[in-house]
């Protein structure tokens, strides 16, 4: 299997530390891509493995659940581990270490994100509404058991009307990373649904998603070394 493509966005000026961004259950589309160039207009260097490259590395449109399914369903915790690798390495080879590295998922990114911030020590993580809360994905266990595992300071965005994620297991997982030996934060947005922050999909808010990236900056800020 050759190695995991990567898009890259260059930092402008000094380098903060590097930013692994997982992209949603779509591909590494123009959406994602921007996070990327955001992250690099702010310091970072901004990488965004494609991790649906087994499986033909599709752009998926946003209303086309059932095909976003089907690759999704082709993703396992080794090769999501294998494609985490890469970028890693990556990074390394840029002079940034693990302290200096972040990463932030999207959606099924989201889960990701949480995932991996259990099981590797970086310098902070930020989940955008990820699911999984109740029940494992990938083959890894739910977030709420994984959340006492956490080795990365760990940010949780999250709608209130994201009718994938109830609110009741948003809270399950606040108390459940409570837990943690590092430092956590859970935010509800009352009005935003899944999705909210992509400007791409009707699920966009304004509000929510302007709020919710100022946090993520600021929780870069005060954790990446």
């Amino acid at each position: 299997m050759p190695d995991t493509p990567i898009y890259e966005a260059a930092e402008q000026g000094v380098p903060k530390g590097g930013v692994i961004v997982v992209q949603e259950a779509f591909g590494v589309n123009d959406h994602i891509k921007d996070i990327a160039q955001r992250f690099a207009a702010e310091g970072y260097r901004a990488i965004a493995p494609h991790f649906f490259h087994r499986s033909g590395d599709p752009v998926i449109s946003y209303d086309d659940f059932d095909t976003a399914k089907q690759h999704i369903g082709q993703l396992t915790e080794e090769g999501i581990a294998e494609d985490l690798d890469v970028a890693y390495r990556h990074l390394h080879s840029d002079g940034f270490e693990d302290e200096r590295i972040a990463i932030v998922g999207f959606c099924m990114g989201g889960t990701v994100a949480f995932i991996e911030a259990a099981g590797h020590t970086l310098g902070a993580a930020v989940t955008f509404y990820g699911g999984g809360i109740a029940e494992g994905r990938f083959g890894a266990p739910a977030l709420k058991v994984l959340a006492p595992e956490l080795q990365t300071p760990w940010l949780g965005l999250y709608g209130d009307q994201d009718q994938g994620i109830p609110v009741e297991q948003v809270e399950q997982l606040r108390e459940a990373v409570a837990g943690a030996p590092v430092d956590t934060e859970i935010v509800r947005y009352p009005d935003a649904g899944h999705g909210f922050h992509c400007d791409a999909r009707s699920a966009y808010h304004e509000a929510s998603a302007r709020d919710a990236w100022s946090r993520t900056l600021v929780w870069l800020d005060d954790h990446l070394a």
